[in-house]
C-alpha cells in the first residue's frame, strides 16, 4: 500500500540533473483509494535551455550505429524487465488491475525490445539509411542519385495521455532514439508517476548518452514557444488539445514535424453471417466485452460503436447486458476485481457527461454511470463507473453517437440493413485509429475491409480459424502503423522500421556513382571496382566496396540442359521441346532453365576452399532478362555492393552484386547474392 502520509514529490529531469518545479505542487490521488500518491509541478524550468540541451546531445546518438542504438535499447529493455515488479506495484494507484497494468508495462518494453531486434535484422549496422534504389541519371553511369535518411538534429517531444504512462511513452522513445534522435517526454500528469520511476530506472542504467532523455512532469510551459524546423513534437490526447497545439505559431511557421493521436470512435462490426449459433458471433461478444472493460474502456483503440445486423440487435444486447452484469468492479488489486478505476474522479465526471451527450440519440440499456455497484473499495472515493451500454435505432440520425468519445466502459449498439449501410455507420465516425470485422464469410471480408480501410489506420478480421492466434482488435502492434485518419489525429506510430522515419530526412543525392557510394556506403554501377585477390579470401576487415572477381565463360550445352531437366524434374516445354519453344514468342528455340544459369554462375565465381566466407543465406531482385540458348556462353562479374558488420558478432552480412552476361555482352539475369563473412580469418 502506499504512504500517503508521504507522497512522491515528482522531479523533472532536464539539463543533465532531476529539478524541482517553483510554484505550487498539485496533488494526484490514488484512483481507486483517493489517497494523495504524488505531487506535481514543473514551474519555473527553463524548457528553452532544454532543448537546447536535447539538441547538443544528439551529436553522440547519430555518432553511433543504428546497431548499437538497437543494442542499447535491448539492454535497457531487459533491465527494465527485471524491475518490472515495482512497475506493476506503482501501476495500481492508475486504477489498473494487473492484467491492464501487463499491457502497459510488459507491452511497453516488449515494444522497445521488439524495435532493438528488428533493427538488427532489417537495418544496415550504419549510420545513414538508404530508401529505394539508386537512379541512373545518365546513359553511361555517370551521373546517379539516391535518396537516404539522415536522423533530424532537433529534439522529439513527445506529449502523452494518461491511460499508458509507460507504453505510450516507450512505443515513441524506441523508434525516435533508433533514428538517432533525442527525446524531452512530458507524460500526462495524472498517472506521471509511474512514467517518473521508469524515466530514473532508464537513466539508473547509465545506458543512454547524457540528455538523449529528458522529462517534464508538470507543464510543458513556453517549450512550444522554442521549436524549430529540426523538432518533432507527437501529441496523444484529445483532438481539441491536439488541434491548439498543432496551430502553435512556431510549429506552423517552422513547419515543425507534428504527430496526432486523438480522439477516436472505433467500430467493431458483426458480419451478416455471424448469427447467434456461429463461433464469430460468440468471438463478437467476446471482444466487445474485453475491449469495454479493458483499463476500464481508456484506451485508445478501445471499442465505441458496435454496429450490428438488426436482425441480431436482441441476441447482441441480451449477451452483452449478461455478460456486463457479471464484471466484478472494485479495487485493482484485488484478485475478484475484473474492472478496476477510471483515472481520476474528473476522469468519472467527463464520463458521465459524456453518457449524458450520447442520450440525445440513444438510451441506455445496460448498466446505470450514477448509481455505482463495487465489489471492494469505496464506490465514491475511487473513479469506479459499472459498464454501460447503449442502443441508437437510427444510427444514421444519432450524431452524437459518431461526435462524443465517452473515454470509459462504454458502448453503443448500432444497427445496420446492408454491408453498404455497416461501411456508412463506420465512416461517420470521420476516422478511426481502428475497426474490427467478425465474418467467416470471404466476399463480406473484401466488401466491408474495402469500405472501412479509407477511415481507418488498421483494420482486423476475426473468425474462427484466428481465434487462437489472434492479437485482438484494441491492441497496436509494433510492427503495425499505428494511428488514423481524420478526426483520430491524421498521424502515423510504430510500423516497425517505418517508425523511424518520422524523425529523420529523406534527400535526395546527385552525383557520381563513386562519391554516392562514399555517402551511402553502398557499391552501385559506374563507381570504383578493385581486381585482384578473390574477394571470398577476405574478411570484413580486409574487404572494401568494389571489390570483384570476374570470371571466364563457360558454354552452356543441350546436354547441360537435358541433364538439368532430368536432375531436377523440371521439364518445362521450352527446355524439352524446340518446336514449342519456337512457338513461344519469347524464345528461338530451346533455352536454359533459369535456376540452371544461377547454379553455373555460382559455379563461376565461387571459391571453393574454406575461408572468410561462412555461408551463403540468401538472394534478392533475381531477374532474367536475356534467354540463354546451347552454344551460349556466360561469364560472371561478382562486387561487393555492402558490408554490414553486426555489431554483436564475429561476423557480417556481405551483398554482392552480380551479373551474367553473354559472350555478346548481353545482360542474362541480375541479382544480389547475400553471405555471412567472418570479421576476422586467420586461417
Amino acid at each position: 500500500m502506499l504512504d500517503a502520509s508521504q507522497p512522491m514529490r515528482l522531479q523533472s529531469y532536464l539539463c543533465g540533473a532531476w529539478r524541482d518545479g517553483r510554484g505550487a505542487y498539485k496533488p494526484l490521488l490514488d484512483a481507486a483509494t483517493g489517497a494523495v500518491v504524488a505531487e506535481i509541478d514543473a514551474s519555473g524550468l527553463d524548457m528553452a535551455e532544454a532543448l537546447a540541451h536535447g539538441r547538443r546531445a544528439g551529436a553522440a546518438l547519430r555518432a553511433m550505429t543504428v546497431h548499437e542504438r538497437a543494442l542499447m535499447l535491448k539492454a535497457i529493455g531487459l533491465a527494465l524487465l527485471e524491475q518490472k515488479d515495482d512497475f506493476h506495484a506503482l501501476s495500481l494507484a492508475t486504477g489498473a488491475t494487473p492484467k491492464d497494468g501487463w499491457i502497459d508495462i510488459d507491452g511497453g518494453i516488449g515494444t522497445l525490445l521488439n524495435y532493438a531486434s528488428k533493427a538488427r535484422r532489417e537495418l544496415p549496422n550504419s549510420r545513414v539509411l538508404t530508401d529505394g534504389v539508386t537512379e541512373a541519371l545518365s546513359p553511361d553511369n555517370s551521373f546517379s542519385a539516391r535518396h537516404i535518411l539522415t536522423p533530424l538534429r532537433g529534439v522529439a517531444v513527445h506529449i502523452n495521455a494518461f491511460n499508458f504512462p509507460v507504453w505510450g511513452m516507450l512505443e515513441k522513445l524506441a523508434p525516435n532514439l533508433l533514428a538517432g534522435m533525442p527525446a524531452i517526454v512530458k507524460p500526462a500528469s495524472q498517472t506521471a508517476y509511474l512514467t517518473e520511476l521508469v524515466v530514473r530506472r532508464i537513466l539508473a542504467t547509465g545506458l543512454l548518452p547524457e540528455g538523449a532523455l529528458q522529462l517534464v512532469c508538470g507543464s510543458v510551459g513556453d517549450m512550444l514557444d522554442h521549436m524549430t524546423g529540426q523538432d518533432v513534437v507527437t501529441f496523444t490526447g484529445s483532438a481539441a488539445t491536439g488541434q491548439m497545439l498543432k496551430a502553435h505559431p512556431e510549429i506552423i511557421g517552422n513547419s515543425t514535424r507534428f504527430t496526432m493521436e486523438a480522439d477516436s470512435l472505433n467500430a467493431c462490426i458483426l458480419g451478416p453471417d455471424a448469427t447467434p449459433d456461429t463461433p464469430e458471433f460468440d468471438l463478437f461478444i467476446r471482444e466487445v466485452m474485453r475491449e469495454i472493460t479493458a483499463k476500464a474502456g481508456q484506451k485508445c483503440t478501445a471499442i465505441r460503436r458496435v454496429i450490428i445486423p438488426r436482425a441480431q440487435t436482441g441476441a447482441v444486447r441480451d449477451a452483452l447486458a449478461a455478460r456486463m452484469a457479471e464484471v466484478a468492479v472494485g479495487l485493482p488489486g484485488d484478485k475478484a476485481t475484473r474492472m478496476g478505476a477510471l483515472a481520476s474522479l474528473a476522469q468519472r465526471d467527463d464520463v458521465r457527461a459524456a453518457i449524458a451527450r450520447l442520450q440525445a440519440g440513444a438510451e441506455i440499456v445496460a448498466g446505470n454511470p450514477d448509481a455505482v455497484r463495487v465489489a471492494s473499495g469505496d464506490a465514491e472515493r475511487g473513479a469506479f463507473l459499472n459498464p454501460v451500454l447503449l442502443y441508437a435505432d437510427q444510427p444514421l440520425a444519432a450524431h452524437a453517437v459518431h461526435e462524443v468519445e465517452a473515454f470509459g466502459p462504454v458502448g453503443t449498439l448500432l444497427p445496420y440493413d446492408s454491408p453498404d449501410q455497416a461501411i456508412e455507420i463506420a465512416a461517420l465516425g470521420k476516422g478511426s485509429l481502428v475497426s474490427s470485422l467478425f465474418t467467416n464469410a470471404p466476399e463480406v471480408a473484401e466488401e466491408i475491409v474495402l469500405g472501412l480501410a479509407p477511415f481507418h489506420g488498421r483494420v482486423m478480421i476475426g473468425n474462427r480459424d484466428s481465434a487462437k492466434s489472434s492479437t485482438g482488435h484494441g491492441s497496436p502492434l509494433p510492427m503495425l502503423v499505428h494511428g488514423g485518419p481524420g478526426r483520430a489525429g491524421g498521424g502515423e506510430e510504430l510500423g516497425g522500421m517505418r517508425g523511424l522515419h518520422h524523425y529523420m530526412q529523406r534527400s535526395a543525392v546527385q552525383g557520381t556513382p563513386r562519391l554516392l557510394a562514399a555517402v551511402t556506403g553502398e557499391w552501385t554501377k559506374g563507381a570504383n571496382s578493385h581486381d585482384g585477390t578473390h574477394p571470398f579470401r577476405k574478411s570484413l576487415a580486409e574487404l572494401r566496396l568494389g571489390d570483384r572477381i570476374v570470371t571466364e565463360q563457360r558454354e552452356i550445352t543441350l546436354a547441360d540442359i537435358e541433364h538439368f531437366a532430368s536432375f531436377t524434374g523440371d521439364t518445362f516445354y521450352a527446355h524439352m521441346d524446340e518446336d514449342a519453344a519456337r512457338a513461344n514468342p519469347f524464345f528461338e528455340g530451346r533455352v536454359a532453365h533459369g535456376y540452371l544459369i544461377v547454379s553455373f554462375a555460382a559455379g563461376l565465381f565461387v571459391q571453393p576452399d574454406p575461408g572468410p566466407v561462412l555461408a551463403n543465406y540468401g538472394i534478392d531482385n533475381l531477374r532474367f532478362l536475356t534467354p540463354v540458348y546451347p552454344g551460349n556462353a556466360l561469364g560472371v562479374t561478382l562486387t561487393c555492393k555492402a558490408i554490414n558488420p553486426r555489431a554483436d558478432a564475429d561476423y557480417g552480412e556481405v551483398r554482392w552484386d552480380c551479373e551474367v552476361t553473354k559472350q555478346d555482352g548481353s545482360l542474362v539475369a541480375q541479382y544480389d547474392v547475400l553471405t555471412m563473412v567472418a570479421k576476422e580469418w586467420k586461417g
